[in-house]
Parts: structure tokens; C-alpha cells; sequence
């Protein structure tokens, strides 16, 4: 049989941020021909189709065509996609899984097969091709495997091959981090609009000044510790505002929001057994 095609189980938010960035920009990895999509619901299969140009057949027709296959289901929908995916996979296709707090060992123990298993947990700037992505190979991926998943990704943003064991911690930390960095965004707009700046401006501000700071970030030898000092200046109006932050435990809260995700990635493992 001849597999050329990449098949995603799963048309959601996810899924369509790593199409677009698979299949935008000026040289895309793939081509619309060469990617398929299993999405249940049919409103949102019509969407991808007219948005990415590509097909969206039934599961069991797409997988025999895949040498491929990346789930990207919520958590509770992966254990009845096992069960209709054991029957399908071969030991000759690569299993790529972006399922949150699913573990490689229930994906081969469910499927019965040699079929290499990548568990990946990008976020969502993949969309943009700045994406965050961490992977951990299975009992049968090999390094060559690993390197071919890895290619794939590149493509969407920067991958590093990390132990499973640390999938849950990169999950709370990346894989949710944007949201964080929107919520911040959010709270400073309407900051700006308290102290009296029209809301359609704070928002253009806000913007700018994020994509500012990352980039600084991004800075050979840049850290962030030394980038708020050099803003801080003695007696200024930004130690003044960080002091507020001290006080009322922005910090404290940052790290116990990581350890919540953490421990609720640990938690969507445990239920999807």
C-alpha cells in the first residue's frame, strides 16, 4: 500500500493551529493533498475543508491511507479512539499523540501493536510557527523516529525531546502558558482603560509592548530578571508597581496556578486509564 498522508484525529483548536502552521507560510511542508482530517462534528470538518483545502474522511478510511497519525482529541475522547484505532494501525505507521495527560503506555498498551508511539505537547503559537514543542518516544520509536517527528515540528516552532516524566510539568508551563500570557495582556488593557486610556488604544499599546518584551527575551543571553532591573529605576514608577505585585502575591500565584495544571494533567491521566 502506498502511505503518503498525514492524518490528524482531530479538527479542534489544536489541530488547526498545527495545520496552519504546516500549511501556511511561504514554503509549507505539506500540501493540502497530502493531509487529511477525521473531525465528528460536520460543521467543523466543512470549516477545514474550506479553510485548508483538505479532506476529511471517516476514520478508518483515512488511517489505511496515513504513514502518520496525529491524535489531537481532548483527553476523555482518546480511550474510545483507541479502541477504534486498534483495529487499524499497523506496526509500519508512527503514531504521534498530542493528547494532554494521556501516557504513552496507555496509547501501545490499547493499540496491542508495535506501531511507533511519539507523545508531543505543543501549544497553540504553533499556529504562528512560534510554537513550544516538547516530545517523548514510545517502547518502539526509535531515534529515527523521533528525528522525523522532530522535522515534522520544526516546522511550527522550537522542539526539544524531553523524559515522559516531564511531559506534565511542560504541559502546565507551555502547553497552558499562553493562556497566562492572554490573561496578563487582558488585565493590563483594562488597566489601561482605568487610568484613562480609550480601550481600542490600551489594546494596540498592550500588544506592541508584549511583542516587544518577548523579543527581548529572545536575545542572546537575555534574562528576565536583569531586563525588569534595567526598567526599575530607584524611587521610579515601576519598582512601585512590581511592589504592588509582591504584595498582593502575583509570584506565589504564578506558581500555584503551574503546580494546579500540573497536577490536573496528572489527574486526566489517571481518569483516561
Amino acid at each position: 500500500m502506498d502511505r503518503h498522508q498525514l492524518v490528524f484525529v482531530g479538527g479542534g483548536n489544536l489541530g488547526t493551529a498545527l495545520l496552519s502552521g504546516l500549511l501556511g507560510g511561504e514554503s509549507p511542508r505539506y500540501t493540502p493533498d497530502q493531509i487529511q482530517v477525521v473531525e465528528s462534528s460536520a460543521e467543523r470538518a466543512a470549516y477545514l475543508r474550506d479553510r485548508f483545502g483538505i479532506a476529511t474522511p471517516p476514520l478508518a478510511e483515512a488511517v489505511r491511507t496515513a504513514s502518520t497519525v496525529l491524535i489531537a482529541v481532548k483527553p476523555h475522547h482518546v480511550g474510545g479512539l483507541l479502541a477504534d484505532l486498534a483495529g487499524e494501525v499497523t506496526d509500519d505507521q508512527l503514531l504521534i499523540s498530542a493528547a494532554g495527560g494521556v501516557r504513552i503506555g496507555q496509547i501501545e498498551q490499547a493499540l496491542s501493536t508495535k506501531t511507533a508511539v511519539v507523545r508531543c505537547m505543543p501549544n497553540t503559537p504553533a499556529a504562528v510557527g512560534e510554537g513550544m514543542i516538547a516530545l517523548a518516544g514510545g517502547t518502539h520509536a526509535t531515534p529515527a523516529h523521533l528525528a522525523e517527528v522532530e522535522a515534522l515540528l520544526q516546522t511550527v516552532g522550537r522542539v526539544v525531546q524531553v523524559p515522559e516524566q516531564q511531559l506534565d510539568a511542560i504541559t502546565a508551563i507551555s502547553g497552558s502558558g499562553p493562556a497566562y500570557f492572554f490573561y496578563l495582556a487582558e488585565a493590563l488593557i483594562d488597566a489601561a482603560v482605568l487610568v484613562g486610556l480609550p480601550r481600542p488604544f490600551a489594546e494596540e499599546i498592550v500588544i506592541q509592548t508584549a511583542v516587544g518584551a518577548a523579543m527581548m527575551l529572545r536575545e542572546p543571553g537575555a534574562d528576565p530578571v536583569q531586563l525588569r532591573a534595567a526598567v526599575s529605576s530607584p524611587g521610579g514608577m515601576t519598582i512601585a508597581a512590581v511592589r504592588e505585585f509582591e504584595n498582593r502575591a502575583v509570584r506565589s500565584a504564578v506558581m500555584a496556578a503551574a503546580e494546579a495544571a500540573r497536577d490536573r494533567s496528572i489527574a486526566l491521566a489517571e481518569a483516561s486509564r
